[in-house]
Formats: C-alpha cells, structure tokens, sequence
C-alpha cells in the first residue's frame, strides 16, 4: 500500500508537520488562565510534568512509527497486535478528535481575524446556542477550509512547505515575545509564584493533552517520509520536546509581560503582554497573526493526518473504498481529503458553541487511541520479538507502563465529577452518535480481505 504514496517529505517536513500541529491557537488564548490558575512557576511544573507524561506516549509512537512505516500509524500498529476490530476502535476514535480539531478551526479562524480586523458582520443567518451567525463571518472560515483542502488536493509537498513556513512564523513570533520579555519585562510581575495550590498546577496539566495532540500526525505519514525509519522515531520525540520549550517560554514572556491587575482583565493575555513589552498595539497584532498561523497549521496538519487514517481505513475494507481512492498525478487521497473539506466549509455555520462541544467531546477519542497504541507497543514486545525496531526504546516495559497509566489518567479527565468532564447530555450524545456511526461502518463493511494487509486470526 505504501507504494501509492510518494516519498516526498523530508525530515525538516516531518518535524514543521507536528510542531505546527500542536502549536496551534491555545499559546495565545489560553496562557492568561495557565498563570492566573497556578502561577508562573505552577504553570512551569505543569508543564514540565505534562510533556514528561507526554514523552513516554510518544516514545511508544516513535518505536513503533520507524518498526512499522506504513501508512495510517496507530491504525497499523493496533491490528498487528490485536487484529481487525480493535483496530477499527483505534483508528475511528483517533479520526474523532481529528475532525472535531479541524471543524474547530474553521470557527477559530474568523474568531481571531476578528480580532486583527473589526468588522461589523452582516446577513444574519440564524442563532444557534445563543449566538448569532452571520454570512459574513462564516465565509472567513469557509473560505479557508476551501484554501487549505485545495492546497493538500495538489500534493503533500505543496502543503508541507505551507506547513513548514508558517510554523517558522510562529516560532519567529514567541521569539519576539520572548525577547521582548528579556528586555523589558518585569520579574517582579512573577509574583505571587504559585496560586491556589496544587489545585491550580492541576488546573494547568490537564490542558496539556489537548495541547500537545499532533505529535501522532508523524506515523500516519511515515509511508511519505524520505529518511531512514530510525530518523523518524527521533524527529517525533523532538517535535514533542520543541512543543515544551516553546510553551514554557510563552509562559516566561506572558509572566514578566502583564502585572496580575492586568492579567485578570485581559481576554488574550499573550497579545496584551506582548503589547506591553514592546509599547504598542502593533505588535499585540503581529503576535495574533502567529496565533492565526498556528490556526492554519494545526489545520493542515489534521487534514493530512485525518485522511491518510481514512485511507488505510479503506484499504482494509473498514470504511467504503471511495475514502481509499489516491490521485494518480498528485499522489493524495483527494476523496478523504474533500470529504474533511466540506466538514470544515460546513462547521462556521453551526456558530461558535457549537464547535465548542464538538472538539471537546472529539478530545477523549485522542486519548483513547493513545491507549490501544501503548497497549499495542507492550504487546507487539511480546508477539513479535523478531519485528526490527530501527528506533528501539531501551527501558520498554516502564515506558509502556507510563503511557498506558499516562492515557487512562488522561480518560478520566473527561468523565463526570471531574473539573473538565463532558458536558451532559450535549457533549456525551456526539460522544454516542460517533460511536454508532462507526458501528454502523464495521457492520455494513465489505467481507473480503484486502491482499497484502497484515491481519491475525483475531481480524473477525
């Protein structure tokens, strides 16, 4: 199967694909609520202790991506160890999080032009949620859905280099951040270190999943990937330790950048600190166009993820073929790829909250698929001892553990009692009829085996 793809993307490629991934909108967003929930140096712990978390699931991807490069990544490495049906699990709960990521993005996009641009929005449309949805402000977002399907239709490279240079300009943007920090912050914005406790570290690490979900774009394109397999197992683990550093220097610069009166009136504490160490508006404006690339990028990069996971979907006769077809010039699976098009045309029209409960609910789907895969590294150990692991993890047992305990910890985040549980009903009902979608696929799927598919007596 690996031979319908080209083996276009280079090393550099693959490390923008996942960094842009998980450097998506929330550094910019979200940075106000990490320091005035736990602190600065709360926040730092989170983190710290969140992406350490983290690193033991993505040593599990990274074993496994250089073991077995084909195309569809978790998908492939659950059936080798368990066979068809947990795979199936595996591959629908992770394209869950996948489409609720990019039907998402659609209405963050014009939520944050709104923010460089004000513009009075006009051709009412209808109120959803209790929000207003104007024709206007729907475009913005549909617009970009029909730019970014159009640039991953031509080709992986074309959306590679899109990818690799806007990551760039986030990097460049949390530098100038950064700088600005070193030079004119004020450390005694600091204080106090830490707030509420315990309780508010807590606060912190249980966003960091959400934040870091991307690293597991690299596996699905490990068949596109010219570099040795070794090579990819390294670049997913540095991708992962780029993401920490940059958000703990986010957290440095928004810290030192706003005093604590400041921080609790602000609604996007990154541009505002931002403004505040350089002196002007502009560059509270330059720091929300990064916000707005790292929208694009983490949008691209699911796009590319979400439709090679359907892809191998349909090559094992999960899904219908038609999501399996490749482009005979471009080399892409264009169906999958204008199917996740049309999701994200569609999503700004059901309005800000609307989205809200989708990739909320679409987030315990991620997880869950981190789940089946450590579970499937630990396994594969056992079954398949002969299986080269160009990228082999020396302490295997305690890191299979970590991610395995790392993911049912994380599962748990979402339950009821919990501080950032699903929504009843709402967002458990999309959790069901995603469910019952996909178990309506397995059912009705073709009968006959795909040749040249690795499948166990366990596939039915």
């Amino acid at each position: 199967m690996n031979k319908d793809f080209s083996k276009s993307m280079s090393t550099g490629d693959v490390l923008f694909l996942a960094l842009g991934a998980m450097l998506g909108w929330g550094w910019v967003v979200l940075s106000g609520e990490w320091i005035a929930g736990a602190g600065f140096l709360g926040s730092i712990i989170a983190f710290l202790i969140g992406g350490l978390l983290i690193i033991f699931i993505g040593l599990t991807y990274a074993e496994l991506a250089s073991a077995i490069p084909e195309t569809g990544g978790g998908l492939v490495f659950v059936l080798r160890a368990f066979g068809k049906r947990s795979a199936f699990v595996a591959a629908w709960a992770v394209l869950f999080g996948y489409v609720s990521v990019i039907t998402f993005e659609a209405v963050a996009l014009p939520t944050v032009i709104d923010y460089v641009i004000p513009v009075e929005h006009k051709l009412f449309l209808w109120n959803l949620g209790g929000w207003d949805v104007y024709l206007t402000w729907v475009l913005i977002g549909s617009g970009g859905a029909i730019v970014l399907t159009a640039l991953n239709y031509f080709g992986i490279k074309p959306a590679a280099i899109f990818q690799s240079v806007f990551t760039v300009a986030i990097v460049v943007v949390g530098a100038l951040l950064v700088f600005g920090a070193l030079k004119n912050g004020q450390m005694s914005n600091m204080e106090p270190l830490f707030r509420n406790g315990v309780g508010g570290t807590m606060s912190v690490l249980i966003m960091i999943p959400f934040l870091f979900v991307g690293f597991d774009v690299i596996p699905q394109v490990a068949s596109e990937i010219k570099a040795p397999p070794k090579i990819i197992g390294r670049i997913l683990i540095i991708s992962i330790i780029s993401a920490v550093v940059f958000y703990l220097l986010i957290v440095f610069g928004v810290s030192v950048g706003l005093t604590e009166s400041e921080l609790s009136l602000s609604s996007l504490a990154t541009a505002d600190a931002m403004v505040n160490l350089f002196g002007s508006q502009w560059f509270g404006t330059i720091l929300v166009l990064g916000g707005v690339a790292g929208i694009v990028t983490s949008w691209n990069a699911f796009i590319i993820g979400g439709s090679r996971i359907m892809y191998a979907m349909s090559a094992r006769n999960m899904i219908p073929k038609w999501f399996g077809y490749i482009h005979p010039k471009y080399k892409t699976p264009t169906n999958a790829i204008v199917f996740l098009g049309i999701l994200a045309f569609v999503a700004p029209f059901l309005g800000r909250p609307a989205l809200v409960w989708i990739v909320n609910a679409g987030g315990i789907g991620i997880v869950f698929g981190y789940l089946l895969v450590s579970i499937a590294f630990l396994r594969l150990r056992k079954i398949d001892v002969g299986l080269e692991r160009p990228y082999k993890i020396k302490y295997y047992r305690f890191v299979g553990i970590m991610a395995i305990l790392l993911s049912i910890i994380f599962i748990s985040f979402y339950l009821p009692g919990m501080p950032s549980a699903l929504v009843w009903p709402i967002e458990w009902l999309i959790v069901g009829v995603w469910s019952l979608i996909g178990l309506s696929l397995w059912f009705i799927r073709p009968k006959e085996t795909t040749k040249g598919v690795v499948t166990n007596v366990n596939d039915f």
